[in-house]
C-alpha cells in the first residue's frame, strides 16, 4: 500500500500532558549476534530454506529450526508453503519469510525546516508516508503537532497493527532518555520519546540522524553488499553531520555525536554564530537558496509559492551560469570539507548522504575531484548513500526496526505488551 506525500499537519497544537508514558528504547544501531536476530535478518531478503539459512547465519540447523520456530510463534516470520519443492523424497522443505504484511513501524525525521513521517514493514521496506512543514513554535507544541499529524497517518493504515515508533532527528539525543537538544530549533532537554509514547501509545526509540543514516546503510543493506571495516558517513542538507561505523556498530559517542556544523570553509559568509565562513551557513539549503534570491538568480516569490531548492537546481540545467557557479562552489566546499574529515578518521570508506550532495546530480563530479584533490591519503573508496534522496526515511525506519533487529522476541513481547 502507497501512501503519497502529502503537506497536511495536524492543527491542534496545545502540548499533551505527557502521563505514564512508556520508557523510551535506545536504538540498536548495530548488526546483532542474537541469534534469533540472525535468522530474521536472512528472512528479509525474501524467502529462504532453513539450511540455507544456517549457511547464511553461521549456526547449526538445529539452533535456527529453534529459532525459526519462536519467531514463527511470535508472528515475525511465516512459512510459504506455496513454494515447496514438488516432487522431493521425504519431509517436504517449507521456506520462511519475514511478515510483511500484518505489522508496521512508524518512523518520524524531524528536520530543521521539513518533518517526514514515514510506515515501514519488518523487511525495512517503506509503505508510504507524508511530510509536513516542521512546526516552528515552542518545543512541546512542536512535538504535539508532529506526534498527533503521526497518529493521523498511522489511522489511515488500519490493516496493519503498529509495533514501535523510532524518531531521528539533528541534535543531541540522550537516547535512554529520549531528551533531545536541538540549537537550531530551540529546543532543550525535549521530551521527544515522551511525547510521541504519550500521543501514540508504542515503545519510542530515538536516535540522532546522522547516525542513524549510517545505520540504514549497515542494516538495511543487502548482506552481499556489505564489506567489513570502518565507514565514515558524512551528512548535508541544511544540517550537517557526520558519523562512524567500526565493523558492525555505529559509534555512539555517550555525550553525543560530534558536530562539524562550524567547521571553517574559507567562505565569506556570516553564521548565527558570528563567525564567517561556517560550514552549515555556507552550504545550508536555506542559505544557497537566500544567496540565489538575493541575486537574482531565483525570482523572488511571495506564499504560497515561495522559492525552493529546486528552482536553483532547475535553473542550473537550463543553462544559468550563474546558477552552476554557486552549486559548483557548493559541491568544492563539500568536497574539501569531505576529505579533510577523511584524512582524520582514515576509514576504509566514505559515504556521502543527503541531499547537497544527492539534489544536484552534476554537482557529484565535482564533489569527487575535490575529495580527491585534497585528501592527503591514498585513494579512498568514496560512494553516494544507495538511498539517495530519500536517506532521512530510512534513518526514521531504522530507528523504527534497529531493537527489533537486534532481539527481536524481546522487542516483539515488549511491543505487544498489554
Amino acid at each position: 500500500m502507497t501512501i503519497p506525500i502529502i503537506e497536511r499537519p495536524s492543527t491542534t497544537t496545545a502540548p499533551v500532558r505527557v502521563a505514564a508514558a512508556r520508557p523510551a528504547a535506545p536504538p540498536e544501531l548495530r548488526i546483532s549476534d542474537n541469534p534469533a536476530a540472525a535468522v530474521l535478518r536472512a528472512a528479509t531478503r525474501g524467502p529462504i530454506f532453513r539450511d540455507a539459512a544456517a549457511q547464511t547465519t553461521g549456526s547449526s540447523i538445529a539452533t535456527v529450526n529453534r529459532q525459526v520456530s519462536a519467531l514463527l510463534s511470535a508472528g515475525l516470520l511465516r512459512e510459504r508453503a506455496d513454494l515447496t519443492a514438488s516432487g522431493a523424497v521425504g519431509r517436504p522443505r517449507i521456506p520462511f519469510e519475514v511478515d510483511t504484511d500484518t505489522y508496521a513501524t512508524l518512523g518520524v525525521h524531524i528536520g530543521a525546516t521539513v518533518t517526514r513521517i514515514i510506515a515501514a514493514d519488518l523487511s525495512g521496506r517503506i509503505l508510504g508516508g507524508l511530510e509536513i512543514a516542521t512546526p516552528q513554535v515552542g518545543q512541546d507544541a512542536a512535538l504535539t503537532i508532529i506526534a498527533r499529524s503521526a497518529k493521523a497517518f498511522l489511522d489511515r493504515l488500519p490493516r496493519r497493527r503498529p509495533l514501535w515508533t523510532g524518531v531521528a532527528l539533528a541534535g543531541r539525543v540522550d537516547p535512554a532518555a529520549g531528551l533531545v537538544d536541538h540549537p537550531r530549533l530551540g529546543w532543550q532537554a525535549a521530551p521527544v520519546a515522551a511525547v510521541f509514547a504519550t500521543v501514540l501509545d508504542l515503545p519510542v526509540s530515538v536516535s540522532a540522524h546522522v547516525e542513524a543514516m549510517a545505520a540504514a546503510e549497515l542494516l538495511l543493506t543487502p548482506g552481499d553488499q556489505q564489506r567489513p571495516g570502518s565507514s565514515l558517513y558524512i551528512y548535508a542538507r541544511e544540517t550537517a553531520g557526520v558519523a562512524v561505523t567500526l565493523h558492525d556498530r555505529v559509534h555512539t559517542p555517550a555525550s553525543g555525536p560530534g558536530s562539524i556544523a562550524h567547521l571553517p570553509t574559507g567562505s565569506d559568509i556570516e553564521c548565527a554564530c558570528g563567525r564567517r565562513g561556517c560550514l552549515e551557513a555556507t552550504i545550508g539549503e536555506a542559505a544557497i537558496l537566500g544567496r540565489a534570491v538575493r541575486a537574482g538568480i531565483v525570482p523572488r516569490r511571495e506564499a504560497p509559492r515561495r522559492p525552493v531548492i529546486a528552482d536553483l537546481y532547475r535553473a542550473a540545467d537550463s543553462g544559468s551560469d550563474a546558477a552552476r557557479e554557486l552549486l559548483d562552489d557548493r559541491a568544492e566546499i563539500l568536497g574539501r570539507t569531505a576529505a579533510l574529515i577523511r584524512d582524520m578518521f582514515n576509514p576504509d570508506r566514505v559515504v556521502l548522504g543527503g541531499q547537497a550532495f544527492t539534489g544536484y546530480r552534476p554537482g557529484i563530479d565535482r564533489v569527487a575531484q575535490a575529495f580527491a584533490t585534497n585528501t592527503n591519503l591514498p585513494p579512498a573508496d568514496l560512494r553516494i548513500s544507495r538511498f539517495g534522496g530519500r536517506v532521512q526515511e530510512h534513518a526514521a525506519a531504522v530507528t523504527s526496526l534497529s531493537v527489533f533487529y537486534a532481539d527481536p522476541l524481546s522487542a516483539m513481547r515488549r511491543a505487544t505488551r498489554a
